[in-house]
């Protein structure tokens, strides 16, 4: 039953009030609720609370103790929770009393903020800065501007040759990156098979690996940053069960990362994962890429995440990296202050939501090919500067 049967987003903050006045109950039976954002709202306006025993609920209710959790496919429980409450004047009062009060406790502004500033406040103390040295020293000798690219669906392909002799005409002042979800040493054959010139820096593995110059000096300073609360074998047993998901083989997996094939007809939601984990405390960065691999890496962990910091300890700004990407696991790369390129053999794909976003090209021609595109359309090397020493 539902009264009434259709209301306006206009209407809600009216609703709320009545229910209360009429001494009713807030109740949400959802599977799975990763806030409760109308659990506040209810709770803002006095009314007690019934709420699924997943996510978000149990911590509102756990703070304000204004309801009870129950499981949201017991139909007996929900009920009972319900005619207590309606039933006990004494347990309503007391469930609407504690609402009000734990509501501006816990969740107004002024509350998040002050949480918020009690949590970084120690962190200064901490801090241990990212290093500003430069990992080698040829890499001093580009400092203007860097391009990176994943290899699979992206570089690799047309033109390859052609982007090659390219980049080594304009290595004087450019940096080159290799960022892709590729082993270390997947990677280095892809690159020798298409006679690529060995990257500046290498990000494999997702971005939770970084290695620099022909050397593969590891960036170990990065592995420290990475390790901090990932827990990879809890990781594992909290999807153990699910369906649709099936561990890849073990070359595939690594310190940093815990790979499955990814079946949609099947497998939950990312989003439904994310819920999972949370639920159990665990934290991990779920990448779905191609529309068959689910990979779980350190919260601290992604292309994205790796480049930047490379970008710091190379001395680059941001709006002087030209990044080439083609699937999801490549979209926070391309997002923010870089500059990007998604290639025509990749616009259909999971980054065609980035269209409209300013400073990401699409290319009309693929792979190698719509990265050359991209450089002419950025005039990315004629505007770009020797060093002084190089001149």
């Amino acid at each position: 039953m539902a009264v009434p049967k259709h209301h306006s987003a206009e209407e809600v903050p009216e609703i709320y009030p009545l229910a209360s006045a009429s001494r009713g109950v807030f109740i949400n039976p959802a599977l799975t609720e990763p806030f409760g954002l109308t659990l506040l709202e209810a709770a803002a306006s006095g009314l007690p609370l019934v709420a699924t025993e997943s996510g978000g609920p149990v911590d509102i209710i756990g703070n304000c103790e204004n309801g009870l959790l129950v499981d949201p496919l017991d139909r007996d429980a929900i009920a009972e929770a319900l005619i207590k409450i309606l039933k006990e004047s004494k347990t309503w009062e007391r469930f609407s009393g504690n609402g009000l009060a734990g509501v501006r406790e816990h969740y107004s502004w002024e509350a998040h903020a002050e949480a918020y500033l009690e949590q970084v406040r120690p962190l200064p103390v901490r801090h241990v800065p990212v290093p500003d040295t430069r990992p080698l020293r040829r890499a001093v000798h580009y400092r203007d501007r860097a391009l990176f690219s994943d290899l699979d669906q992206s570089l690799l392909g047309e033109g390859v040759e052609r982007f090659a002799e390219t980049l080594r005409q304009n290595r004087r002042c450019t940096n080159f990156g290799i960022a892709t979800g590729r082993r270390l040493d997947s990677a280095l054959t892809l690159l020798k098979r298409h006679g690529l010139p060995a990257p500046d820096v290498l990000i494999s593995s997702l971005g939770t690996q970084i290695h620099y110059g022909a050397q593969l000096v590891p960036d170990d300073h990065w592995a420290e940053h990475l390790d901090h609360l990932w827990k990879p074998a809890a990781v594992r047993r909290a999807l153990a069960d699910l369906p649709g998901l099936t561990p890849q083989p073990k070359s595939e997996q690594s310190r940093f990362k815990v790979s499955y094939l990814y079946d949609p007809t099947a497998a939950p939601s990312v989003e439904e994962i994310n819920t999972l984990l949370r639920s159990r405390d665990l934290t991990a960065n779920v990448i779905h890429s191609f529309g068959q691999y689910l990979d779980l890496v350190p919260i601290r962990a992604s292309k994205g995440q790796a480049l930047r910091y490379v970008a710091h300890r190379f001395g680059i700004p941001l709006e002087h990296v030209l990044v080439a990407g083609g699937s999801g696991a490549d979209e926070d790369m391309m997002r923010g202050n870089t500059l990007a390129v998604v290639v025509a053999n990749r616009h259909h794909e999971e980054l065609s939501q980035l269209a409209d976003l300013e400073r990401i090209y699409f290319a009309e021609r693929p792979h190698a090919l719509g990265i050359l595109e991209a450089i002419d359309h950025y005039d990315f090397f004629r505007t770009c500067r020797v060093p002084e020493a190089q001149e």
